[in-house]
């Protein structure tokens, strides 16, 4: 049987404050009985009802109202797998590192230098330069951990309105780099795809691992996809 390692999702993580501007949240995972659980396809939850109805039209599920006092209470598990985003340019995604105790904020910075609080901001964070020294950090609970925010509209329904997807992914914190390389290169909104893969690896010691893990691919300008000739 293998291991299922679960990459941290906002569900399982302090809820921080999200702008109003957003009809949405994605989800690549979920909490059920306080135990995280990865999942193979997205999770999409929303306060909006004709948003929901609109979601379980595109990528499939059902509408469920949940007992939260979220404000995103409607919650619909789709089937897709990956969606096809656009993504308003470099500014979309945002990343930062964080440590938490409990609720309380304890460490905030950009890998570099502290961001918050206001005192520290600008000073040296202490974290190490190679990102599997700060992973290991993070394992021991020493260091802080990648706080991910990608804002994005659906390809199929542009004017739905803004979503949000939120995690705390090292793959995705790895792959930042070339993603942003690539949103600077198209120089303006980018069509994109926003997908859930599974990752399979027998370790050295034979061990079967899996787990499920965000991905972003920078596809093309989006104002060129909107202008090419529809296929018959």
């Amino acid at each position: 049987m293998a291991l299922r390692i679960f990459e941290t999702d906002p569900d399982a993580m302090p809820k921080g404050s999200f702008s109003d501007d957003t009809v949405g949240r994605f989800h690549s995972g979920r909490s059920v009985n306080g135990i995280p659980e990865a999942l193979s396809a997205w999770k999409v939850s929303t306060g909006d009802p004709e948003v929901a109805d609109a979601i379980a039209q595109l990528m499939g599920g059902t509408p469920v109202e949940t007992d939260s006092t979220s404000e995103n209470f409607i919650e619909i598990l789709t089937d897709a797998k990956r969606v096809k985003v656009v993504l308003a340019g470099p500014d979309a995604i945002t990343s930062d590192m964080k440590l938490w105790n409990g609720n309380v904020l304890i460490h905030h910075c950009d890998g570099v230098e502290f961001i918050s609080p206001d005192e520290d901001r600008g000073k040296p964070c202490g974290c190490p330069a190679l990102m599997e020294d700060r992973k290991n950090a993070y394992k021991a609970k020493r260091g802080p951990g990648p706080s991910i925010a990608v804002s994005f509209r659906l390809a199929e329904d542009y004017d739905l309105g803004l979503f949000r997807f939120q995690t705390g992914s090292w793959k995705l914190a790895e792959s930042l780099h070339e993603i942003g390389n690539a949103l600077d290169k198209v120089k303006g909104e980018a069509l994109a795809e926003l997908g859930i893969e599974l990752v399979e690896y027998t370790t050295k010691k034979g061990r079967d691992v899996s787990y499920f893990k965000p991905v972003v691919k920078v596809l093309k300008s989006w104002s060129d996809a909107v202008t090419e000739p529809t296929p018959y």
